[in-house]
């Protein structure tokens, strides 16, 4: 019996990349998201895989809606054995600018849309114990970006969640999994749907990775289930950063104008996606495609922490003796600014500062002077 993936937030980028590449594997696949239009086609791309396809509208932020939509999968494609939470949305603004309920949309979505996913997939999977969840998280999970505020509190705040139920499963000693894969930036259309109040257009802060490149990763992560897969060299170092140097990034990121903007005027009006779907139909791809790359490395953390923990150790070790050493350098010159001046001030006026500063007196001329007084 074919395999059943969920995806929610499938109709466009990562998601409807990460659709393709779980049909390419053979899967049956049910898609998730608000956008009837693009649902379709999407639900079309994934048949020409000789697979079936389910799409269902559904916003991830109704709780019920996720559960009903749940069940008819079952109904129509069998047990779930993948469910992939990956539904998004976003706003680009200082923390001032944005509104309350803009801040409570992107919670609902981001961070309770996977909660909702989560909590329909255990009432299945419980049934049969077994199953693989996977949550969609980015570097932004640990290391929070300027503009992007009620983003970032989402994907910390669903990291918690996932580890705390990561927990509760190891103590239940379920056979049910779950993983989380943080992501670097993507060339997706997100940031042109993205509800914004800047001048420029919002960018992905490079480098940037084509979905394509992302999708067999998260596929990847499915079938190993590790604790976390870090995707891309770039997010492997913004997470290890704020772990080790936190506010090395804290001063760092302010300076880089802001990380998430372009030289690119933005149009008078656009559509978002923040409370309703926009039109069109524009497939996994941003406007980026000149900048993405088209392969990403992943790292495992659990690699990191035990074949590389003597390689961090050692790193950590070295950096504070490279601390001490400078530290010790920049105590030795103040020390000797400090002696040095006050030399330097008498020299000024004339005086002597040390018997190098005039030729010693003729021990003849000092005997003469004794004789004559």
């Amino acid at each position: 019996m074919a395999t059943t993936v969920v995806i929610t937030g499938a109709s466009a980028g990562i998601g409807r990349a990460v659709a393709l590449e779980f049909a390419r594997t053979g899967c049956n696949i049910a898609l998730m998201a608000r956008g009837v239009e693009r649902l379709e086609s999407a639900a079309r791309q994934v048949r020409q895989f000789g697979v079936e396809a389910l799409p269902i509208p559904v916003d991830v932020a109704d709780g019920d809606a996720v559960d009903a939509a749940a069940a008819r999968v079952e109904t129509a494609l069998g047990p779930i054995d993948v469910w992939v939470n990956n539904a998004m949305a976003a706003i680009f603004a200082p923390v001032h600018a944005i509104r309350s309920d803009e801040f409570r949309r992107v919670t609902e979505v981001n961070y309770l849309g996977q909660v909702h996913g989560t909590l329909a997939a255990l009432r299945r999977m419980r049934r049969r114990n077994q199953g693989t969840i996977v949550q969609i998280g980015s570097a932004m999970s640990y290391r929070a970006m300027p503009l992007q505020s009620a983003c970032c509190a989402a994907k910390f705040a669903v990291r918690g969640f996932t580890d705390a139920l990561r927990l509760e499963l190891a103590h239940e000693r379920s056979r049910i999994r779950i993983t989380m894969v943080q992501l670097p930036a993507v060339n997706t259309p997100q940031f042109d749907w993205a509800r914004r109040r800047m001048a420029e257009k919002a960018r992905p802060a490079p480098p940037i990775f084509q979905p394509e490149a992302i999708a067999p990763e998260i596929v990847r992560a499915a079938r190993e289930a590790p604790r976390e897969l870090w995707i891309g060299h770039s997010t492997a170092k913004a997470i290890v950063g704020a772990m080790l140097l936190p506010d090395l990034g804290e001063n760092f990121l302010p300076w880089q104008d802001n990380g998430e903007q372009f030289a690119e005027p933005r149009a008078s009006t656009h559509a978002d996606n923040l409370f309703s779907p926009p039109p069109g139909d524009p497939g996994t791809r941003g406007r980026f495609d000149n900048l993405a790359c088209g392969k990403a490395v992943a790292f495992e953390p659990a690699w990191l922490r035990a074949g590389g923990l003597f390689l961090i150790l050692g790193s950590i070790a070295g950096a504070f003796v490279a601390g001490a050493f400078v530290l010790g350098q920049l105590i030795n010159e103040a020390r000797n600014k400090a002696v040095a001046e006050p030399f330097a001030r008498r020299r000024a006026r004339g005086q002597a500062t040390s018997n190098l500063d005039y030729p010693r007196p003729d021990p003849a001329r000092r005997q003469t002077r004794r004789r004559e007084a």
